[in-house]
């Protein structure tokens, strides 16, 4: 057994149909339940439980803090140490979802990164760069539509690369990751009203950013 946690930079995706959302539920509250447990145990000295929470979440919050900080390296490097922090602090869990206790820690060091550079790179998104990062399209798409999406990816990777890191993280927690208000509030530790207030801001600041490609977005 490792001697701390141990975090690798998978990444997953959740897609579930609609007629599977009852299905989905008692699956999310079984495993609420099996995360607290692992707290408990990992909290009576049992590091393996841990590490168990570890393997349980490290897709997900890979990929949640890839988006905030568009670079591998430094997305893993957060959301290891996120998982350090959440080790160092498990007495500060006080209920409810694990997973979202655990977001906002990597969020957290996420951010941390995010103020230590203060600078905007000249392509904040190197992933764009190339098509290498799209889905495999499918046989009835045409390379027209194709090129067009990438071209719509890459110019809004550019304009929420330009935002205020707290704007940007806000709309890709809501617009993308499908948090709601109060979880981003939580999460950002900040009030409802300027996580509105951010998003609000942001949208407005992307919409005169992308004001020049606008031809990229009708239809």
């Amino acid at each position: 057994m490792a001697d701390g946690p141990i975090v690798t930079d998978a990444e997953v995706g959740d897609n579930r149909r609609p007629d599977a959302t009852a299905k989905g539920d008692r699956h999310n509250a079984r495993g609420q339940a099996v995360d607290a447990a692992l707290v408990e145990e990992a909290l009576g000295g049992r590091l393996e439980a841990f590490n168990e929470l570890v393997a349980r979440h490290q897709d997900h919050l890979f990929a949640l803090v890839y988006r905030l900080v568009p670079d591998r390296d430094q997305a893993a490097d957060a959301v290891q140490e996120g998982f350090f922090n959440a080790y160092r602090n498990l007495a500060t869990y006080r209920g409810g979802s694990v997973r979202s206790w655990l977001s906002r820690i990597s969020i957290n060091a996420a951010m941390d990164i995010q103020r230590a550079r203060r600078r905007h790179p000249v392509q904040p998104y190197p992933e764009f760069e190339d098509e290498s990062w799209q889905p495999p399209a499918e046989p009835e798409v045409e390379p027209e539509s194709q090129a067009l999406a990438a071209e719509r990816s890459r110019a809004l990777a550019l304009a929420l690369g330009e935002l205020p890191f707290e704007q940007r993280n806000c709309i890709l927690l809501f617009d993308v990751e499908g948090y709601d208000y109060a979880e981003i509030a939580a999460i950002m530790r900040v009030e409802v009203g300027t996580v509105k207030s951010r998003i609000h801001r942001g949208r407005l600041a992307l919409r005169g950013a992308l004001a020049s490609h606008r031809e990229l977005f009708r239809g």
